[in-house]
């Protein structure tokens, strides 16, 4: 039965001439599990947003959203607060009180609801997300995965009949993701709840949806079946959001598969049907050493409160000149602390930072140009066009006239493919949009030492590899990147070396290759998808390509 439907449904912005959504028809149906992706700006969050009335942009709108065989605009305002639930990419900007008892039951109480039926739904609903625990704590205190959890658990304290998820993964580490994607799928199953879920990260989520949507330039370019879909796409442009188990299968088979693998265990026992060997490759040319350091700390402690745990603890770390660094950990382990702290914005309360050998802070950027790129990069801009912007940070390098920085503006907004939105108000740009912005301005500075915070946070599949490729040219160009994310697979492609957060401290650290084979959560899908099979263990597709050879293929 036919819950949600969207008919010719086009959308556009004040003042703007394109169409964000471009007449769109869509049929769910109650207990669908819909995943929906494309790439960054193409319309995922507004569509969304329209959805949910109450969060809807605004705009000029055509065509009609069915819910429940009505019209969207014929229910009342509370039949779609309580039906229709939402949980956003950014917990932080969802979450209104406290403490977290506080927070699940603030919907409960708006709506009108007793004091007994509250503390019987809260009670039901603690038990199911395992929250009991959490029920008294500050919600400063929790991880994101965490508040993620919180979020989601007030939202079906309401119980809607529709859930929208708008990327809710983007800032979870590995364990958190899987963790807040399994409880997606019971409540899918157990109660039935109808899913619409906007991903960029589609490894475990492709595999549970019953119906999947691609969306480019505000208009459906496929939809069908997760198999089938991926398929369809396996030669396209979109290939590149397709799991690791299908990508590997698509690439080394002649022939289309007639059951395309979508999970692990599908693509490995398909690896299993398989002889694959080494090529012949040339000897890696010999570990390139250390540069000299340029960021250095040495037994660092950082705490927010005098009463709270200690973020950083005895942590010590040196960051070298010409390498890229990628610290990844779990939420909640520091590891964003520990960039603010390279980035000199907050001072440790014992040990000290050293910028190339001296602990002085004088003329700290006349001894080292550093750039930082915070998690949520709508902090980064103050003008109200991303142009004005940009010229803003050309106008403080030293090194660029204005016709070689406006030039430079130019070149970057070309290939980060940005260029119609220079005239648009930052806050106006979509998550992926908005990160690429920030990394430009950054780079018009020149810095010597870059910094970021969830670099891929909000970019889609196509958009990370372009960052990828870019990150690596700066990088042999002599930029020095730290970064730290909870994207493994990007991690493992950009870095010359990793670092593992854990309680405070880095606890290992090593190459790519070295750091990841082996692990179990914190590694790339395709080192779980081929150890165990009989073939050459690698890291990454672009590995499999260059160092395996099907025989009779």
């Amino acid at each position: 039965m036919e819950i949600l439907a969207l008919q010719n449904l086009s959308f556009r912005y004040p003042d703007e001439e394109h169409w964000v959504l471009n007449n769109l028809s869509l049929s769910v149906s109650e207990g669908d599990f819909v995943v929906l992706f494309g790439p960054s700006g193409s319309g995922k969050s507004t569509l969304l947003r329209l959805i949910k009335s109450e969060v809807a942009p605004h705009g000029e709108s055509k065509g009609q959203i069915i819910f429940n065989h009505r019209s969207i605009a014929e229910h009342t305002a509370e039949t779609l607060a309580k039906e229709i639930g939402m949980v956003f990419q950014d917990p932080e900007n969802q979450i209104v009180m406290d403490r977290v008892l506080e927070e699940l039951v603030f919907g409960l109480e708006n709506l009108g609801f007793r004091t007994d039926y509250m503390r019987k739904k809260v009670a039901e609903m603690s038990h199911f997300f395992g929250l009991d625990s959490l029920l008294n704590r500050r919600i400063s205190e929790l991880s994101g995965g965490q508040k993620q959890m919180i979020n989601l658990a007030s939202v079906l304290l309401l119980e809607p009949k529709v859930l929208l998820l708008d990327e809710p993964t983007a800032q979870l580490d590995p364990v958190a993701a899987k963790s807040f994607i399994s409880m997606l799928r019971r409540m899918n199953e157990e109660l039935g709840i109808t899913v619409i879920m906007a991903e960029h990260r589609l490894e475990d989520v492709l595999p549970l949806a019953d119906l999947a949507v691609i969306l480019d330039k505000g208009t459906i370019v496929h939809s069908g079946s997760p198999r089938q879909l991926s398929a369809e796409i396996a030669h396209e442009k979109y290939q590149s959001y397709l799991p690791a188990a299908t990508a590997l299968a698509m690439t080394f088979s002649h022939e289309q598969e007639k059951m395309v693998p979508l999970t692990i265990k599908e693509g490995q026992q398909w690896l299993r049907e398989q002889t694959i060997i080494s090529k012949s490759l040339k000897k890696p040319e010999k570990k390139k050493k250390n540069g000299a350091v340029l960021l250095e700390l040495k037994r660092v402690d950082f705490q927010y409160e005098r009463d709270n745990h200690k973020v950083l603890e005895q942590l010590s770390l040196k960051v070298y000149e010409g390498e890229c660094l990628s610290i990844v950990g779990g939420n909640g382990t520091g590891k964003s602390t520990l960039l603010r702290v390279l980035a000199g914005f907050i001072k440790p309360q014992r040990g000290h930072l050293k910028i190339k050998g001296t602990r002085s802070n004088k003329k700290r950027n006349e001894i080292l140009k550093v750039g930082y790129l915070p998690q949520n990069p709508r902090l980064f801009f103050l003008e109200d066009t991303v142009e004005k912007e940009m010229e803003k940070a050309v106008a403080s390098n030293k090194r660029l006239d204005h016709k070689t920085g406006k030039q430079h503006i130019d070149y970057y907004l070309e290939s980060f493919h940005l260029k119609a939105l220079r005239d648009h108000h930052p806050y106006d740009l979509s998550g992926g949009e908005i990160q690429k912005a920030a990394l430009i301005c950054l780079l018009l500075k020149s810095p010597e030492v870059l910094l970021i915070d969830e670099p891929t946070k909000g970019l889609d599949p196509m958009a990370k590899q372009s960052l990828i490729e870019r990150l690596k040219r700066l990088n042999q160009s002599g930029l020095t990147i730290v970064n730290v994310t909870h994207d493994i697979e990007f991690a493992a492609q950009v870095s010359s070396r990793c670092a593992l957060m854990f309680q405070g401290e880095l606890t290992a650290e090593g190459t790519p290759d070295a750091f990841f084979k082996g692990n179990t959560f914190y590694t790339t899908a395709m080192d779980r998808l081929t150890r165990q099979t009989g073939v050459p263990e690698v890291l990454t597709l672009e590995e499999a390509k260059q160092t395996w050879r099907m025989q009779n293929s």
